[in-house]
């Protein structure tokens, strides 16, 4: 970190970064502004315009100097799954030497295996696990992460992944979201009965995880392999009858319906979304949800369904970008990584990336305070060693974060 860029303190509540082109993700254009300054102030952006027309008022604050870097919202990773246990590295060596995802399935491997091993794990063993990825977060500038569980799939552990996802936003000063995802998978002892799977997730834990203020949203994965419309919608009323607002996992694998039922319960976001169709994408743009498009999993996947980008942008749909970031099949933790895949698989701009992991990410967590530089936004703000936003997207190994503020306080 550079040492020309003194770092602030809770007690230093009101500053002033200077010498910046400021990205302001107003616009499709990023809404850039050159020689710029802007005012932090008790949490908060208090101004923001060109160094020559600083108020007087400000003019006396403590100064730093940006040195004509880029300054923008600091990022926001909206889908993670960032809790487990264990490790699927040996199922990636098996699927190089031809093994099926069946085949490793029947041995016991696959998402059931991730879910043995997070039961098995305590609290603290899988806080030791989960918190170092929060970390690697943290350090590319991310300052808000959603974390889903469902790798539980029990009342016990279910509660015990969010448990965990809130302590990470306790012990970090990133802001972690946290989502109820145990409509995942069928666990063991319900094989071949999912009503009975989804009598416990609506009538036990998604009461239970809301009574303990455990959770901020409910997600249900809508598949082929997954659970059907009508089972999806079961756990949708679950929620709404708690309280919750939904999200969805959706048309990953092929057309559920799931995307249009997400945006009749007005929800926040569906995700995935290679097999959307026409009729999803109309009611994603009339309900103003989020599409989160996850590049990670389409690369670990090796996917080849591109999700349909340019009907999405012919109808006004955000478009989010996020890690995915889980043990099998986005084991990924760079979300500027994701940003160029965006662009490189699924043809985004740099621009339309940019939006992704700022305002439209935020959307997604259903956060309008952050996610853009304007007055009376959370300052959570990355200056970066870039001099123009592409770069970012363009090149990747170099980590190019120079300072990170969460509301104000130099990370």
């Amino acid at each position: 970190m550079p040492s020309s860029i003194p770092v602030t303190t809770p007690e230093q509540n009101a500053f002033v970064i200077h010498s910046i082109t400021a990205a302001r993700m107003n616009a499709a254009d990023l809404g850039l502004l050159t020689q710029a300054s802007v005012v932090i102030e008790h949490g908060k952006i208090a101004w923001l315009g060109t160094s020559s027309a600083l108020p007087e008022a400000y003019q006396g604050l403590p100064q730093i100097n940006g040195e004509g870097k880029l300054l923008t919202p600091a990022l926001t990773d909206c889908h993670t799954h960032l809790v487990w246990a264990g490790s699927r590295a040996g199922e990636f060596r098996q699927r190089l030497h031809g093994a099926s995802y069946q085949e490793i399935a029947e041995a016991g491997g696959g998402i059931l295996a991730t879910v043995k091993a997070t039961r098995e794990a305590s609290e603290s063993e899988l806080f030791a696990q989960s918190l170092p990825r929060a970390k690697a977060l943290l350090g590319q500038g991310v300052a808000h992460i959603e974390i889903k569980s469902g790798y539980g799939l029990s009342l016990k552990d279910e509660l015990k992944q969010l448990r965990v996802a809130r302590r990470i936003g306790n012990e970090l000063p990133l802001k972690v979201s946290t989502t109820l995802l145990a409509a995942h998978a069928l666990p063991p002892e319900f094989k071949d009965n999912a009503d009975g799977y989804i009598d416990l997730v609506c009538n036990e834990i998604i009461p239970a995880a809301a009574a303990e203020n455990l959770v901020d949203a409910v997600d249900v994965f809508c598949e082929n392999i997954g659970f059907s419309r009508a089972q999806s919608e079961r756990v949708f009323q679950a929620a709404s009858a708690n309280g919750l607002p939904v999200k969805i996992h959706a048309e990953q694998l092929s057309d559920q319906d799931g995307t249009a039922l997400m945006a009749e319960y007005h929800g926040l976001s569906a995700d995935h979304l290679e097999y959307l169709s026409e009729k999803g994408i109309a009611a994603m743009a009339k309900s103003g949800a989020v599409a989160v498009l996850l590049p990670g999993a389409f690369y670990f996947l090796r996917e080849t369904k591109l999700p349909p980008v340019q009907a999405l942008r012919d109808a006004g749909v955000p478009i989010a970008i996020a890690t995915d970031a889980n043990p099998g099949s986005s084991p990924l933790l760079q979300l500027p990584l994701m940003m160029h895949m965006a662009c490189a698989f699924f043809r985004l701009t740099p621009e339309e990336a940019w939006l992704g992991v700022t305002r439209n990410g935020a959307r997604a967590l259903g956060e309008h305070n952050q996610g853009q530089l304007a007055v009376g936004q959370r300052a959570d703000i990355a200056l970066w060693n870039l001099t123009s936003p592409e770069q970012i997207c363009y090149e990747f190994g170099i980590n190019p974060l120079a300072q990170l503020w969460i509301e104000g306080v130099a990370v």
